[in-house]
């Protein structure tokens, strides 16, 4: 029996300032990862979503970097204005939300 239908991982890894890839950390990733779990549990869903804190997820010129798992949907330059639209459109109803998507395509399965 699963214990969670989908997993938020938020990448909340800091990296020197003058990396030049950035990181999400700067990019305000604790605090999006603070609302998705206060908007969770003010919507009743937290015994089916998680969101969690994750270290580097090898994103971070996309950073903020939102993983949503089982789905592996990747979003990229998330800010806290675009959590609630994640948890009503993906979270909610399965659709994900396409103008964050992280179009890498090292970022997607392979579905050959």
């Amino acid at each position: 029996m699963k214990r969670f239908e989908k997993h938020i991982f938020v990448c909340e890894n800091k990296r020197n300032e003058n990396h030049p890839r950035g990181c999400c950390f700067d990019k305000g990733s604790s605090e999006i990862r603070e609302l998705f779990k206060k908007r969770i549990k003010e919507l009743g869903l937290n015994s089916d979503i998680r969101s969690n804190s994750s270290g580097c997820l090898d994103a971070c010129e996309f950073g903020a970097t939102v993983l949503i798992y089982p789905e592996q949907i990747w979003y990229g330059r998330v800010s806290l204005d675009d959590v609630e639209e994640i948890i009503q459109s993906h979270i909610i109803n399965d659709k994900p939300v396409a103008r964050l998507l992280i179009t890498d395509k090292r970022f997607h399965k392979d579905v050959t």
